[in-house]
């Protein structure tokens, strides 16, 4: 059983769980005459997974058509078939980082897994991201006497941000996702991207959101919208390509995380529609990568996160794997997808860890995921807040 707090290994584990909560924990509990007793034979105990930046309405294929061309019922049946996939893979719970274009259905979806009517993670949900015309999520290449709809919501202003904020609470958002940079350029080997909003205007946006306790997280690849967004006080920087010193100076004393989303980068350099479109996604990626590493070495706060959606889900944990692979330690990326991952989706105390009064979130990897991380991927049993999913 992982011990992710003190980053080690209880051998054996056992887990007394009533109800929704676990009640006891470690290497021997108590075995009350009535339980049920579930032997799990050489595998390792973990918390429930957490993808932190997930797409349920999404699935592989042109983003922009998809959105056009199914309505918004396909797309929600599309998302409950994906949320089933996520808990299936392990992900107990997760952050939707806009429904691109299908509004607040996304509460929908969260509504009936918390009644229980149809299995999923436990969710955060944003609704609409917001996006200034003509920004990163605008429909742009159309004819515009088709009126193509963008996938996010338009604000121009600090005014209107607020506005369209309240009306995405009114219709039930736990967060509220911000498009902050794009398009994305890579000039001389550097990236170049334009921000979308002023510090102040995403001041003004972090203050609403705190009135209701609630919080902002950003999609921002490169400088100044990153500097901006921290500035501001976002809870997490998406994608996180570029950060400047000072950027992250803000993003520790802030606590501020970056969710850096390695498993989109690649199978988008996988399955580019062209070789030089492939070469374009894969100087991206190396650049990331080479960022990724001094951010590592700076001590930026991360969480994980995979993107998944445009790749297909209940295959996001291959994003441990790349967080591994391109410079953390295997327990500095689990302590990141459950301490900090429980923080940010603001489940603090509450998931992430296998201790008395958490709830019962437990997963079983095949492996010793703090030896070889690539464990994640391999679950073979899921339970969720007491209830068994997958054995």
């Amino acid at each position: 059983m992982l011990d992710v707090k003190n980053g080690r290994t209880i051998s054996p584990g056992e887990i007394l769980v009533q109800g929704e909560r676990i009640v006891e924990a470690g290497k021997s509990v108590k075995h009350p005459a009535d339980a049920q007793l579930i032997d799990l034979g050489d595998r390792t105990l973990l918390p429930g997974l957490i993808d932190a930046h997930i797409h349920l309405f999404l699935h592989p294929g042109a983003e922009d058509l998809q959105t056009v061309q199914e309505s918004v019922p396909e797309r929600t049946i599309t998302a409950t078939l994906a949320a089933r996939e996520d808990l299936m893979a392990g992900f107990t719970a997760e952050r939707d980082m806009g429904t691109e274009g299908a509004g607040s259905a996304d509460s929908a979806v969260r509504n009936a897994i918390d009644s229980g009517k149809i299995p999923g993670p436990r969710l955060r949900v944003s609704g609409n991201a917001i996006n200034i015309l003509g920004g990163h999520e605008d429909a742009i290449g159309y004819n515009p006497e088709q009126h193509v709809l963008p996938n996010a919501t338009y604000a121009n202003t600090a005014d209107e941000l607020v506005a369209v904020m309240r009306q995405q609470f009114k219709e039930g958002a736990d967060f509220i996702k911000i498009y902050e940079t794009g398009a994305d350029v890579m000039k001389d080997g550097k990236l170049s991207t334009p921000y979308q909003y002023t510090e102040a205007q995403l001041e003004a946006a972090v203050k609403e959101a705190a009135r209701l306790s609630r919080r902002i997280g950003v999609h921002a690849t490169g400088e100044p919208g990153t500097l901006f967004a921290a500035q501001a006080g976002v809870a997490s920087i998406d994608h996180a390509d570029q950060l400047s010193g000072e950027t992250v100076r803000l993003m520790k004393e802030k606590q501020i995380y970056a969710v850096p989303t390695f498993t989109i980068f690649e199978y988008f350099a996988q399955h580019a529609a062209t070789p030089e479109r492939g070469a374009r996604e894969q100087e991206m990626l190396d650049y990331k990568i080479q960022e990724f590493k001094k951010q590592v070495a700076a001590g930026v706060p991360m969480a994980v996160g995979s993107d998944v959606g445009p790749f297909p889900h209940g295959t996001q944990a291959r994003e441990f794997v790349l967080m591994v692979k391109y410079g953390m330690s295997p327990l500095a990326v689990l302590q990141a997808d459950f301490i900090n991952g429980a923080k940010l989706l603001g489940w603090e105390g509450q998931i992430g860890s296998l201790e008395p009064g958490y709830l019962a979130d437990v997963v079983a990897v095949s492996g010793d995921p703090l030896q070889d991380i690539g464990a994640v991927q391999n679950v073979g049993f899921v339970m969720k807040g007491g209830t068994i999913y997958k054995k």
